[in-house]
Formats: structure tokens, sequence, C-alpha cells
């Protein structure tokens, strides 16, 4: 079972494989990178998995989920609906069928754009310049 690199996973977190999670889950969150690793990580076979009372909420990064795939199983009931925040190609099509449907919440990727977390983001990058200008490393360095 993959887990985050150098994290240790709390008591109270039960890690299970993609397939046990997808069967038995109400409500499946995604919060994994991008890139081909992910790519289409939730297509047809998984969402054939999940409960049709489950809601598929991605949040990570666009392509992770088959969108078209993930459009056509809320269609037909398969799953209850979902919400997404990203998609393969951006900004979206407007005519694509996700948006047609009422049971699927879409953001154009501003989950976390909230007066708390802004005011967060801003005293860290405040810090971050302070270490760099007091000859210290930053906190969250930007790598390339």
């Amino acid at each position: 079972m993959p887990r985050p690199e150098g994290k240790e996973i709390p008591d109270y977190v039960k890690a299970v494989t993609l397939e046990q999670l997808l069967k038995e889950s109400d409500f499946i969150s995604l919060h994994v990178p991008g890139g081909t690793k992910n790519q289409n990580l939730i297509g047809k076979k998984e969402l054939e998995q999940m409960k049709k009372s489950a809601f598929l909420l991605t949040l990570s990064r666009g392509g992770v989920v088959n969108e078209s795939e993930f459009a056509e199983a809320v269609r037909k009931k398969q799953i209850a609906g979902g919400a997404l925040d990203v998609f393969a190609k951006e900004p979206p099509e407007i005519t694509d069928n996700i948006f047609k449907l009422e049971n699927v919440i879409v953001t154009p990727h501003i989950g976390s754009n909230t007066e708390e977390c802004m005011e967060r983001i801003a005293m860290d990058v405040a810090r971050d310049v302070h270490l760099v200008l007091s000859g210290e490393d930053p906190r969250h360095p930007i790598r390339q």
C-alpha cells in the first residue's frame, strides 16, 4: 500500500487497497499528485466498483478521473454524484456532459480559497521572506 513519503500513518487511519476503498466508501475524496502515474486512476472499472450511493470528489489534479466515464456513471446512476475541482482540460468546455448533471458540483480549483486559507498563505510567505532575508533557508522553498 503506497504511503506518503516520510509520513507515518496515524493509528486512527486504516490503510486499505483502492479496490476495498471503492467498494466500502460513501464518499471518496481524491488528493493525489497528477502526472502519468495517476492519469485515469479512476475510470469505468473503478466507478463500477463503487456503491450506487457513493459520491466521488476529485480535488487533486486534472486527468486523475476520466471525466466522461465519471459523467456516464452519474448519468446512469451507477454512483450518486460528486464534485470536480479540476479538469483534464483547463478551462473545460462548458458544453461537456459533466455540466448537465444536477448531482455534480463543479468549481474552478478554488476550493481552498477561503479568507482563513488566504491569510495563512500570506503569513507563510511573509515568514519565508523574513527567513531568506535573515540568511536562513525558507520553510517552503520553490524547486524547479
